[in-house]
């Protein structure tokens, strides 16, 4: 019988954490019970979103989505310690990869000055098996660029004109959703947290299933933390590919 590769830890000696998506909910669905084990030790995490999300629900008018799908985003992320919620206004939908939107990265990262940078799968597939979203790629994709254009000085230089002055101190960028994980984090404590943060996006979820909400959630979250255990000596964990920055 072959062996299960094993998962290492995350790295843990770090303060500041910015987390940056491309929706409201890509974090709820990936790894907010990672940020709530996170925030009970202590540490700053912040949340980043390229959109507001409004094209999201059929159902919804992109001028009412936003707004309400912002609402349960910063509701989302009190509920596992993020007090830090910021937009970037690209277009949900058709985020596009590109300067403008790296500049738009560089510039939290220069405001939060993090040493660990969180986003999501930046791939075409999710595990080879599912289509990714646009968005998805070109936020992830911007995410690893930009940690290291907020180190230049010389790119994006109005940046430190406008008083953002570089930050070098990026050490890793970590991606939630990777068919490719690296390392993981135990989440035991915060499992019932990343519940009560997905069902904050109710209006969301009442849009993708009939399903009831809190048992979707619920059995959702716990059983991709189930599935990452046989990977990380039993304990639900949430998994992360992690890339190193020297």
């Amino acid at each position: 019988m072959t062996e299960i590769p094993q998962l290492k830890p995350m790295p843990e000696d770090w303060r500041r954490a910015l987390a940056v998506v491309a929706h409201p909910d890509d974090l709820e669905y990936g790894c907010a019970a990672a940020v709530a084990r996170w925030t009970d030790d202590g540490r700053e995490v912040a949340y980043v979103l390229a959109t507001r999300g409004e094209a999201g629900i059929d159902t919804l008018e992109p001028e009412r989505c936003g707004p309400l799908r912002e609402q349960e985003q910063r509701a989302s992320a009190a509920v596992v310690g993020v007090s830090s919620v910021e937009f970037l206004d690209h277009r949900d939908g058709v985020v596009e990869y590109g300067a403008a939107l790296r500049r738009d990265i560089a510039a939290a990262i220069r405001r939060h000055r993090p040493e660990l940078v969180i986003t999501l799968n930046h791939r075409d597939t999710w595990g080879g098996v599912a289509w990714n979203t646009p968005d998805h790629v070109a936020v992830g994709r911007a995410v690893l660029d930009a940690a290291a254009d907020a180190g230049n000085r010389w790119i994006f230089p109005e940046l430190a004109e406008q008083g953002l002055e570089p930050w070098n101190g990026v050490r890793w960028v970590a991606v939630a959703g990777s068919g490719t994980p690296t390392h993981a984090v135990e989440v035991t404590a915060g499992l019932d947290r990343a519940v009560r943060s997905l069902l904050a996006h109710r209006s969301y979820i009442e849009a993708l299933t009939d399903r009831e909400p809190e048992t979707y959630a619920r059995e959702f979250l716990t059983g991709n933390a189930e599935a990452t255990a046989e990977r990380f000596g039993g304990r639900p964990a949430v998994a992360f590919e992690v890339f190193a920055r020297s």
